[in-house]
């Protein structure tokens, strides 16, 4: 395989909505170096550890290649024929209402537009949603209903500005560490910068914070309700802009009195000492320069629209507002939830922040696209479209760029809905998935570094991705694909010649929507042609014809609201749709971890991704570890309404007492436990649609596992007849660690028959003592294929230094050392990668602390390297000083 060519592309990450800039130089064997790209305005150059591991994850190894049909390869003739012939049935069968898209944030602009054309208007319903449902909905429905349209009023630069940053439901070190990093530097040059963190959990966050608000879950409202109360008592409302650019300022505040008629109020809603409340109050009332930055924790709520709005009621009162250095500022989840959100990817939205509840946008899209009529009933929501599908009212969906049976709520309940569905169509680029595996049509999509579009950042900046790999196999874009369909089905407006062209197309439908008074109008990047298209330097619109970018929107004062002012909303703050009881007495909340990503389909293939956390988890505060009878390492049943899983414990005094927390990222392609969202409620914000993953009441019991094993493999297995297991990348292969309550009778036999007949020749080395331990080794010449290490005691082990042997080549004396399980060296075991981006390890760290005398992550990185590209280890460093009893 040959690289398309071998300078430096500059293109955009794939992972979160930072939207940094990424400079790959293709290798010529179908890989590629990384690098940040310090040209990109997002970054400057900075990656994180997801970033900065691209290159590892280019390989084709479990890559869907070619289009399948209930299994058996096909052509994409017969593919795209099947995919149209059965949309056409099941219109003609059962209209429009029967047909859904399920889309992903995931894809480029190009993509979601075309999708979004013709499932609004050609095929006549607004059956169109995307995975950003699930992370992102609350925040356009607050926007919209403070703002009339889905606008972001500041950017990344405001961090730096600011003079008070509000962390609001944002584990900002571990999901955004690039912009983690920019805060973490504007605070060591500006030490008067202040910066709080609101948060049920102590998160690595809070390394960089003044002040620590851990409410009770669901309580945002009511604080942000006390702290607009607050202002208003102490004068620091400004009349003269709320007069003359604001309406609803009365009944919000008489609403927020209501709630929070004193600080007590606030106190006992919110479960925080007085004080910390005070101080808050205080610095908010004091500064003008305050930036709320809020994420996840406020969105995945079944109040998350209202705690959006309760916060920008504060900005707004006080008309800190568009301007350098203060405004709200949402971050976005996924590379291009926002490019899904302004091109109409969501079942709430028509096409560039116009909306189908308006006769006249419709008419106006309707005219553009010459498609037919743009219906005006609403769309399914993610979660919705699934209970219809369930229900046997959606017959037909196509699934693009998501994996949703491990993403949605009750994902257990939606899997078996979706095994129902008459006709499934995944596109995607990966073959086995939760959601494939129920697909009747595969079609192979093109993936990160094949790709060529445009995504939008979380300060509205659209930039390029660009291609520097050729298609493998048979991969095609999602936006041909769903061209192809529609030509089939003999819909006219649908013969792009590339992706230029569809997002010409997409630019000159937005100047008509700014003519009609919309914020979203990039008419200024319409007739580009192929090279500019190609040349497109990064840019925050709007982009108007008459102007160039804009940094910051609302500083005249102006809205997109009928009145033309913004809207204050009266935010109450209500009860969670589901409590805990003495049932279900603990809080589940549920997230990411630093390292992974949405469901591990790209850094699953990561082995130095793989090393920090790799299996999930369920993060327990000690007294509830002690209470249950948990221990840091073993092993807890998790049981909720809605499912059940057996998982690792972790004890966290960064919880509160009662609460845990358990990563989403494991489903059954990668862990026994298969999805945590399968223990999470459905219910749902009733505004943005949008679930409650922060809170879902469980109840949690030891699971006794005496039996454990520690399985290196150069192949994907599945393990049978144990409780639990969860796979992890590794230099040459995979490692697993397995438990079970009950030892297989003679574990070599076990791992036989999990391998099967192996290819080739294969000499076996079995070692068992008296205790019940064995250890086994199978290898081909000096390669090993598989090592097993079993018993009810592994402790040990030197887990991490095996991993990193196990691909070297074993002479006679270096197969009994690995089967020793510990190295013959003093140091030689790194321990569990704390630093991704160096590789360093745990016992490296302890030991180089020890011995050198080192007592900060400065001196850390001096000595190690750790801690000094993405930063986002530091906040461990420090506790692992602490540990040691060196500063911090």
């Amino acid at each position: 395989m040959t690289a398309l060519v071998q300078a430096a592309v500059r293109t955009t990450c794939p992972y979160c909505g930072v939207g940094c800039g990424v400079l790959a130089t293709p290798d010529g064997q179908g890989g590629a170096a990384i690098a940040g790209d310090a040209g990109h305005p997002a970054n400057l150059g900075r990656l994180c550890s997801k970033g900065a591991a691209l290159g590892e994850t280019l390989d084709l190894d479990g890559r869907l290649l070619e289009p399948l049909i209930d299994g058996a390869p096909v052509g994409w003739d017969a593919a795209l024929d099947a995919v149209a012939d059965s949309l056409h049935s099941t219109l003609a069968q059962h209209g429009p209402q029967a047909v859904a898209f399920y889309v992903s944030g995931q894809l480029l602009n190009e993509d979601y537009y075309v999708a979004n054309k013709l499932m609004k208007g050609f095929i006549g319903a607004n059956n169109i949603d995307t995975n950003s449902r699930l992370c992102m909905a609350s925040t356009v429905a607050g926007h919209v209903r403070a703002f009339g349209a889905d606008t972001v009023p500041g950017c990344y630069e405001d961090l730096e500005l600011a003079d008070l940053l509000l962390l609001v439901g944002s584990n900002t070190a571990w999901c955004h560490p690039v912009l983690f990093q920019r805060i973490r530097a504007a605070k060591q040059a500006r030490p008067g910068l202040r910066v709080v963190v609101i948060d049920p959990r102590r998160t690595p966050t809070c390394d960089i914070a003044d002040l620590h608000l851990p409410l009770a879950p669901g309580s945002d409202v009511a604080l942000f309700n006390g702290l607009l109360a607050a202002l208003a008592d102490r004068g620091v409302v400004d009349k003269a802009y709320v007069a003359a650019h604001v309406e609803g300022f009365d009944a919000a505040l008489a609403q927020a009195r209501a709630q929070a008629p004193d600080a007590a109020a606030v106190v006992a809603a919110c479960d925080l000492p007085v004080d910390d409340v005070a101080r808050l109050y205080d610095w908010f009332a004091s500064t003008e320069r305050v930036v709320t930055v809020f994420s996840q924790g406020v969105n995945q709520s079944a109040a998350g629209t209202d705690k959006v709005n309760a916060l920008i009621n504060c900005h707004l009162a006080t008309g800190r507002i568009g301007r350098p250095g203060m405004g709200p500022l949402s971050f976005t989840g996924q590379p291009n939830a926002m490019g899904g959100r302004e091109v109409g990817g969501l079942a709430s939205t028509l096409a560039c922040h116009l909306d189908y509840a308006d006769a006249g946008h419709r008419a106006l899209v309707q005219d553009f696209w010459g498609g037919g009529p743009i219906s005006a009933l609403p769309g399914l929501k993610a979660v919705d479209l699934f209970e219809a599908i369930e229900a046997g009212q959606v017959r037909w969906l196509w699934i693009m760029g998501t994996n949703p049976l491990v993403s949605l709520p009750q994902a257990d309940r939606f899997r078996a809905a979706l095994a129902k569905c008459q006709r499934v169509i995944v596109s995607d680029c990966v073959r086995d998935t939760d959601t494939t595996a129920f697909a009747h049509i595969l079609l192979p999509a093109l993936a990160w570094g094949e790709k060529s579009g445009t995504v939008t950042n979380s300060e509205r900046r659209i930039s390029r991705q660009r291609p520097f790999l050729p298609p493998p196999g048979r991969a095609r874009a999602d936006w041909w694909a769903l061209a192809s369909v529609a030509q089939r089905l003999g819909f006219s407006g649908f013969e792009y010649a590339s992706e230029a062209d569809v997002f010409d197309e997409y630019a000159r439908l937005s100047a008509l929507a700014g003519a009609a008074g919309r914020d979203f109008d990039i008419g200024g990047l319409a007739g580009l042609g192929r090279t500019g298209y190609d040349a497109l330097e990064p840019v925050q619109w709007p982009v108007p014809a008459t102007g160039a970018g804009t940094a910051r929107v609302f500083g005249d004062g102006r809205f997109y609201t009928p009145s033309g002012r913004a809207r204050m909303l009266a935010c109450a703050s209500r009860l969670p749709g589901t409590a805990p009881d003495a049932d279900y007495p603990l809080i589940l909340n549920t997230g990411r971890v630093r390292d992974h990503w949405h469901t591990l389909t790209r850094t699953g293939k990561s082995a130095r991704l793989s090393g920090h956390i790799a299996e999930p988890r369920l993060d327990v505060h000690p007294t509830d570890a002690a209470r249950l009878g948990l221990g840091d390492g073993g092993f807890a049943d998790v049981e909720s309404r809605h499912g059940r899983l057996v998982t690792r414990v972790a004890v966290d005094a960064g919880l509160r007492v009662g609460e845990v927390f358990l990563p989403m990222h494991w489903g059954r392609a990668f862990a026994s436990t298969g999805p945590a969202d399968a223990l999470v409620d459905s219910v749902r914000d009733p505004v943005s649609g949008q679930p409650q993953f922060k809170l879902t009441p469980v109840r949690v019991a030891p699971a006794a596992l005496p039996w454990r094993a520690l399985l290196l493999s150069r192949v994907v297995l599945a393990p049978t007849g144990v409780d639990y297991y969860a796979r992890a990348r590794i230099a040459g292969g995979w490692r697993y660690r397995i438990a079970a309550r009950q030892a297989p009778a003679d574990a070599a036999a076990w791992l036989s028959a999990l391998v099967g007949t192996p290819a080739g020749d294969w000499q076996w080395l079995d070692y068992a003592d008296p205790t019940g331990e064995q250890r086994v080794l199978a290898v081909t010449g000096e390669r090993a294929q598989v090592a097993l290490f079993a018993g009810d005691d592994l402790d040990w082990l030197a887990d991490d230094w095996l991993t990193a042997r196990f691909d070297a080549p074993l002479d006679a004396a270096a197969r009994r050392a690995l089967l020793a399980g510990v190295p013959g060296v003093a140091g030689a075991d790194p321990g569990r990668t704390v630093c991704a981006c160096f590789q360093v390890g745990i016992n490296t760290l302890v030991r180089a602390i020890a011995e050198q005398g080192l007592d900060s992550p400065h001196a850390i990185g001096a000595a190690l390297k750790a801690g000094t590209n993405c930063g986002s280890c530091v906040p461990e460093l420090r506790q692992i000083l602490a540990a040691a009893g060196q500063a911090a």
